[in-house]
């Protein structure tokens, strides 16, 4: 069962995802949050939604003036449209920057405890994106329009199914934070696999644009192709999951695995986006964007493991606390690559500033965790004994980059006085890296406001003064030596997680179209026609084959079915006004044996340029006497003889699309069983 609603961290209610079910029919609709919810999380939203919508106003008013200053020759209305623009352009950088301000504000989406927790956690906050705002979509006039002129059917008719993707789709714009939300996403996603068979034709456009601002700047894209509306829904299925991470106590080992699990899914949307996502219109969804946000939710995760480590491992051991050095080297090292690719050209201006300084300001306190572990590990662990000291010996060759300068290692091991002047060392470099990591927060305006971030660094730099001063002897002459870098190493490495689009499985809305193997955007048929056949004394003279909908793979000439009208390649959509699109075989049977005397309605359709396939088992043709009709009541489903294949002018989604006798999709492709046919 889903969770009714969910609590947000600033302990106000998120809205939730409310389960509203039919009065007769029974059937549920799934619900986005309370867009009217005032959580901390919601308030954040609903500002960035407005200051997306006043990015697009003045984008709008600078395009216009821009076009008036090129277009006019007049001296003093080029100088009045100059002023305009200067104006414009002075508002929409005001407004930039306060969307990067929200987009910095990470507390929002961290978890109550882990905001009030103690500093010897050594937790920082993560980085969580906001979603992607889109407009609202008007579809039913275009469905409509549509569903009368391609499948000939009554457009009214599917009013229901056209509101209830219309309210699907205005739920997942405001999905909740949590596992429901992720479902809501993920079935929408799915629903666009059924829109884009049955709507959108390789060949035509239906004039509907899809309206998505970018998650960072606010700017805003539109396209027709349904592509656009599968990458969106895809970034903000990582988003979530970015929000979700971001909000687990981390001070838990439960809540560990789960920050983990979610940080790793995040990176594998955003990857799966970046690897099947072409001509991106927004900076967000571009490949060097998408490649930035993939390392750095694999840092996350390799912070998380860190920080799962601290939590595992015994404290007072010399090998485990080698192994917590290695870790967040390990951490220093990841950040240390984020942060090359945020300062890239194509990221650098499009990050925020606070993102670029929170994740150098990672690096460097990390590189320092990762001495002060290691000093630690020297200066409080006992020398080894004879039974320790090869296994020492074998973890310290491969704890440092570079061996430290002075006695052997076994030396270095068993004296304490060796011990402490390479540990003297690490904490000297660990302080300064503190004093770094603190010197580049205070250049950021927005994680100078971050109270928790500021409290970890001064503790963890008091941390290692204390320490130093406690080792530190008034008797030491020797110049303290530079510590060697350590090895990065890791016990569980990240994995990307790609999306798992079986997990939520959905029906198609419009089934009552028929099958998708005929009944999709891009095939094409003649008019429906309707046959009156009278049974002749060797039966109607066809044979058929398959079923949903039944074929008729072949015409007897001079027959019944012949002199009617019927081809071969004629599929029958109904038997005396009954619709047959999804009726089986037998089930076409059953109507045509109880025909009377006054014979009996067929409608059926051609698809144009269609071929009636080869009988796989000719053997199986029954010639019936009598009435002509087949005894045997076996339904077996016909090949299908169109690729129904999704297809997309920007988006290659690298799955296969077969039929699937329920007409269910959950990412999985459809399938499809043999052939068999008979004569009537």
């Amino acid at each position: 069962m889903m969770p009714p609603e969910e609590e947000s961290p600033d302990g106000d209610r998120d809205g939730g995802l409310v389960l509203l079910h039919g009065p007769k029919s029974g059937s549920t609709r799934k619900q986005g949050c309370d867009p009217f919810a005032q959580t901390q999380r919601s308030k954040l939203q609903h500002r960035r939604a407005r200051i997306n919508q006043q990015i697009n106003k003045e984008m709008r008013m600078r395009a216009g003036a821009e076009n008036l200053f090129r277009a006019t020759s007049n001296h003093k209305v080029k100088e009045t449209v100059a002023l305009e623009l200067s104006y414009v352009n002075s508002n929409l950088q005001l407004l930039k920057e306060e969307l990067e301000e929200l987009n910095s504000s990470m507390d929002v989406y961290q978890n109550d405890r882990f905001l009030s927790c103690s500093s010897e956690s050594i937790s920082v906050p993560m980085i969580p994106l906001g979603l992607k705002e889109t407009k609202e979509l008007d579809l039913l006039v275009p469905l409509k329009d549509f569903i009368s002129e391609h499948y000939g059917e009554e457009g009214v008719l599917f009013e229901k199914e056209i509101k209830e993707f219309m309210e699907l789709r205005q739920a997942m714009r405001t999905p909740s934070r949590n596992e429901a939300g992720l479902e809501l996403l993920m079935e929408y996603y799915n629903q666009l696999y059924f829109l884009d068979s049955r709507f959108f034709p390789p060949t035509k456009t239906l004039g509907i644009f899809f309206h998505w601002y970018d998650s960072l700047t606010g700017v805003p894209s539109h396209q027709r192709a349904l592509a656009f509306e599968k990458g969106s829904v895809l970034f903000n299925l990582g988003a979530l999951h970015t929000q979700i991470g971001a909000r687990q106590d981390r001070a838990s080992l439960p809540g560990l695995n789960q920050a983990i699990d979610a940080f790793q899914k995040a990176a594998g949307a955003f990857n799966y986006l970046k690897e099947n996502f072409s001509n991106a219109p927004s900076l967000d969804m571009s490949a060097a964007s998408l490649t930035m946000l993939v390392r750095l939710m694999v840092a996350q995760v390799q912070e998380c493991v860190f920080e799962k480590m601290t939590l595992l491992r015994a404290q007072n051991d010399f090998l485990a606390r080698l192994q917590l050095a290695q870790e967040a080297a390990r951490v220093e090292d990841v950040y240390s690559l984020v942060h090359q690719t945020m300062s890239q050209p194509h990221v650098k201006d499009y990050v925020p500033f606070s993102w670029t300084t929170m994740v150098q300001v990672k690096s460097e306190h990390f590189k320092a965790l990762s001495h002060y572990f290691a000093a630690i590990a020297l200066c409080e662990c006992p020398a080894p004994s004879d039974a320790e000291l090869l296994e020492q010996e074998k973890a310290f060759l491969q704890f440092h980059v570079t061996m430290p300068e002075g006695p052997s290692l076994r030396v270095l091991l068993q004296d304490p006085e060796e011990r402490r002047k390479l540990g003297k060392a690490h904490l000297k470099k660990a302080i300064m890296k503190h004093e770094e990591a603190m010197r580049i927060h205070g250049l950021c305006k927005i994680l100078r406001k971050m109270d928790i971030l500021q409290e970890v660094l001064s503790f963890a730099h008091k941390r290692s003064l204390s320490k130093y001063s406690e080792i530190d002897h008034e008797e030491d002459f020797f110049e303290t030596g530079e510590a060697p870098d350590i090895h990065p190493k890791t016990h569980q490495k990240p994995e990307i997680k790609s999306p798992n689009f079986s997990q939520v499985k959905v029906t198609d809305l419009f089934h009552r179209l028929g099958p998708l193997s005929v009944f999709s955007a891009k095939n094409k048929w003649y008019p429906a026609r309707r046959v009156h056949l009278m049974r002749g004394e060797n039966g109607f003279g066809f044979t058929l084959r398959g079923d949903s909908p039944v074929l008729i793979a072949g015409v007897i000439p001079g027959g019944c079915a012949a002199e009617a009208g019927l081809k071969e390649g004629d599929y029958i959509i109904s038997v005396n006004g009954k619709d047959c699109k999804w009726s089986k075989h037998a089930e076409v049977v059953q109507l045509l044996k109880s025909t009377g005397k006054e014979g009996v309605d067929i409608g059926v359709i051609t698809l144009q340029g269609s071929e009636c396939p080869k009988a796989v088992d000719r053997k199986a043709a029954v010639m019936s006497s009598g009435s002509g009709m087949l005894k045997s009541n076996k339904e077996n489903s016909r090949k299908s003889l169109m690729n129904s294949k999704s297809a997309s002018t920007l988006l290659v989604w690298s799955k296969k699309s077969k039929r699937s006798k329920k007409s269910t999709y959950s990412g999985v492709p459809f399938t499809a069983v043999g052939d068999n046919e008979a004569m009537y």
